[in-house]
């Protein structure tokens, strides 16, 4: 198994923490191998975020993302710049209210949460990454969803615990209903450009 993964939005979406928490799910609870880089824009929030995360069963010999596996979006600048990195038969991940897909090549797999509407039902919009990291878990699956679950726990301040975990299950949860209600892919995101 070799999985190349970006996950991009703006500066404050959480981006780098959903990427640390995939990458610590995979090494440390599910004794695989995974790398992490990132890159942002010079604006502590609302400029461009971006992180890499490849998981891996063997030693990862290049740290970098080449063609993404799966690509995860979380604002339409992010979605400009880097789906057409995305694999021929990759894993899109859209935040749906904040992304409108369109031109994405066919075979590709496109899965969509309104990720910031559900994590201001539990209370915060700062968990919306980990809502996505959720939804992440259940669309891939490429990782065990407890081993995601301890990471997340390990990731956030003991205080943010409960709310980061309840983000993570209801992000689940939205995407195990769509895999079991057979939603996939997206129509629309498979349009030929």
């Amino acid at each position: 198994m070799l999985s190349e993964i970006r996950i991009a939005g703006f500066g404050g979406q959480g981006v780098i923490l959903s990427a640390s928490v995939i990458g610590k799910a995979c090494a440390i609870f599910q004794g695989g191998y995974s790398t992490m880089t990132q890159s942002f824009g010079p604006e502590a929030r609302g400029g461009s975020s971006s992180a890499q995360v490849i998981l891996s069963s063997d030693p990862i010999l290049y740290p970098y993302v080449t063609h993404a596996d799966v690509l995860v979006v979380m604002s339409q600048e992010a979605y400009r710049v880097f789906a057409p990195q995305l694999k021929p038969g990759g894993i899109l991940i859209t935040e749906s209210d904040l992304v409108k897909v369109n031109g994405m090549p066919q075979g590709v797999r496109a899965f969509g949460i309104p990720a910031t509407r559900l994590a201001e039902e539990i209370g915060r919009k700062v968990v919306l990454n980990i809502v996505m990291t959720g939804f992440f878990t259940a669309v891939t699956n490429l990782l065990d969803p407890d081993a995601v679950r301890k990471a997340v726990e390990d990731s956030v301040p003991p205080a943010m615990q409960k709310l980061n975990l309840q983000a993570f299950d209801k992000g689940y949860e939205y995407g195990s209903r769509l895999i079991l209600e057979g939603r996939e892919p997206d129509p629309i995101a498979l349009e030929s450009v």
